[in-house]
């Protein structure tokens, strides 16, 4: 799996149970923006939000800011940075702080792109996506073949639905999405290492025109790059 293998062998990768940012990514951007068929659901509940909410998504681009808790509760990590969705199967997420790196899917693989050590690891996107979430990048089937959706009760106003994947061999046992008046806000993910990450949304812009370069890595020579086909 992409989320641990490429981490693994990447230098600046955290150790085992530390914070895990391209499973973060891959879980927001695949089953939160990239589900071509959102589920039935009762009007003006979480699930319904999430309906209309895709309902004519083509690109997406938002800050974040992304607090992870360990299995203890104890912070182990906080960044920020922003992050571009073009769909079909194309995004990229920039963590500004605190060290830059970029994850980046071209619709044919997957990068991970350290600016601090100028180090780049990459994995053909079908392979990276294989028994994950971001499968749905590359099967397209409704979110109901993928996903139990349920809307659950709100203390902050706003409209929440819960996401749980139906496989069982994925890192992430459940996703939360909170909707505020017009947009998505917030998503709290819990993974099977007993982690806890939480992004919180600003400045979102739905539907921009993006630069296609965004979503192309700057190959120079492939020599370069790790690759862990």
């Amino acid at each position: 799996m992409l989320a641990s293998t490429m981490l693994a062998t990447h230098p600046t990768a955290p150790a085992a149970g530390a914070a895990r940012p391209l499973t973060t990514a891959l879980a927001l951007v695949i089953c939160v923006l990239l589900l071509a068929t959102p589920p039935p659901a009762r009007a003006g509940d979480g699930v319904q939000r999430l309906n209309n909410y895709l309902k004519g998504l083509t690109s997406l681009e938002s800050n974040f800011d992304q607090v992870t808790f360990n299995a203890d509760h104890t912070r182990m990590m906080q960044a920020r940075g922003t992050f571009y969705l073009q769909r079909p199967g194309r995004f990229r997420w920039e963590y500004d702080s605190p060290n830059k790196q970029v994850i980046l899917a071209d619709g044919d693989r997957v990068y991970v792109h350290d600016l601090d050590l100028e180090q780049v690891s990459h994995q053909s996107q079908n392979k990276a996506l294989r028994g994950t979430p971001a499968l749905l990048l590359v099967d397209g089937g409704p979110i109901s073949r993928h996903f139990t959706a349920r809307s659950t009760p709100s203390s902050d106003g706003r409209d929440w639905v819960e996401l749980t994947p139906k496989a069982k061999d994925t890192d992430v046992v459940k996703i939360e999405l909170g909707f505020g008046r017009k947009e998505l806000e917030s998503m709290i993910m819990e993974d099977s290492f007993g982690q806890t990450t939480r992004l919180d949304f600003s400045a979102t812009r739905r539907n921009p025109r993006l630069d296609p370069e965004l979503f192309e890595m700057e190959k120079g020579s492939m020599d370069e790059f790790l690759s862990l086909d």
